[in-house]
């Protein structure tokens, strides 16, 4: 299955960058591509939660759950349903002192179709890389920070 991961240096402390993470329905507040981000469910260490997203023109929808994992710095989803059949993934966050943070989002994903997989695996790793960058970027500015150095890395595993 395809992965992407994106990384990036935020300058500001983990404690606000986790903050924000862990309020994913702000997300379509400041990042373009999200329509909608609705929390169906809300515990103590995790989220479902329900994403409307534009990538590349086109709309995808699903539902995932969310584990929080703070001590780890580490939010690991998986979706529970929705237009891929496999869409899986975490953020993660180490500080890199007292007012900077590395953020890596890795998704995997996989269409379920596997004749088509050749095809639209490249175009679709292109667009969630694409789209994991302006992310963090968001998430950066949204911090106080201008992006400083991605990282951007894609590979199959």
């Amino acid at each position: 299955m395809p992965t992407v991961e994106v990384a990036e240096r935020v300058a500001a402390p983990p404690e606000v960058v986790w903050a924000m993470l862990v309020e994913m329905e702000q997300f379509p507040t400041f990042m373009e591509s999200l329509e909608a981000v609705e929390v169906l469910e809300r515990g103590p260490d995790y989220t479902v939660t329900r994403w409307t997203a534009r990538l590349k023109g086109s709309r995808f929808v699903w539902t995932e759950r969310d584990d929080f994992d703070r001590e780890r710095g580490r939010i690991e989803f998986h979706q529970v349903s929705g237009d891929l059949r496999v869409f899986e993934g975490y953020w993660q966050i180490t500080p890199e002192g007292p007012d900077a943070t590395r953020v890596l989002l890795a998704t995997t994903f996989e269409f379920g179709v596997p004749m088509l997989a050749a095809l639209l695996n490249p175009i679709a790793r292109v667009a969630l890389r694409d789209n994991a960058r302006a992310m963090l970027a968001a998430i950066a500015a949204r911090a106080g920070s201008s992006p400083a150095g991605s990282g951007v890395s894609c590979k199959d595993e």
